[in-house]
């Protein structure tokens, strides 16, 4: 069984796959406490569905992109077996996770995006470093920067990691309506940063507080 917070068709927001009709499959609960967070409501709110009905529901919405997020949806040890059925519809799915929990379980088909924690979180002490070394190259790795500190740390950690040729994409998103995407853009461009900045497009299309989309 599963604990899931809601699922939902909506517009990709953010990845390589930025704008796609996509259906999302968020899970309940989270070991994190970032202070950008968007969703606190999936801490706790949720109902229990098992695999087959969380599958019967994303094959309501008809579309082949599906993304697993929480939420961390690597707290729910059903998430695999989850994966795996999605995948065998022939379904593309990713995974956003908070880059805390191992992916060694997650399906090598499964698009991986691992958060790396910058230190305007709160949480940067709890990343798994070794996830970086587990990408594949169709895997993404996201920042979340708050300010230039966060910044510089996601640019040391770029280098450090020698993550621009081994993940399929480097993601530097600005916290919504805390650093503005101009200054961040500025920055990514002086240092000719091997990097794509990505804005939260859900939220530039609805109101950042509206759930479900």
């Amino acid at each position: 069984m599963l604990t899931v917070n809601e699922i939902f068709h909506s517009i990709q927001g953010e990845s390589t796959r930025a704008g796609e009709p996509c259906v999302f499959v968020r899970l309940t609960a989270c070991d994190l406490r970032c202070t950008w967070c968007d969703t606190p409501y999936a801490f706790h709110e949720g109902r229990k569905m098992s695999i087959d009905e969380v599958v019967a529901e994303v094959e309501g919405h008809g579309c082949s992109l599906v993304e697993i997020t929480g939420g961390e949806p690597l707290l729910q040890d059903d998430v695999y077996p989850l994966m795996d059925r999605l995948l065998a519809q022939g379904r593309t799915v990713m995974l956003e996770t908070g880059g805390h929990r191992p992916i060694t379980r997650v399906p090598a088909a499964v698009v991986k995006i691992v958060d790396v924690k910058c230190p305007g979180s709160g949480e940067a002490g709890k990343n798994d470093w070794s996830n970086l070394d587990r990408l594949a190259p169709h895997d993404e790795v996201k920042f979340v920067v708050q300010d230039r500190a966060d910044y510089e740390f996601a640019k040391d950690v770029i280098a450090r990691h020698g993550l621009a040729g081994r993940a399929g994409a480097l993601l530097i998103s600005p916290v919504h309506g805390v650093l503005d995407p101009k200054t961040l853009a500025e920055w990514m461009l002086a240092d000719r940063l091997p990097a794509r900045l990505q804005v939260q497009l859900h939220k530039y299309i609805w109101s950042p507080q509206t759930r479900g989309v």
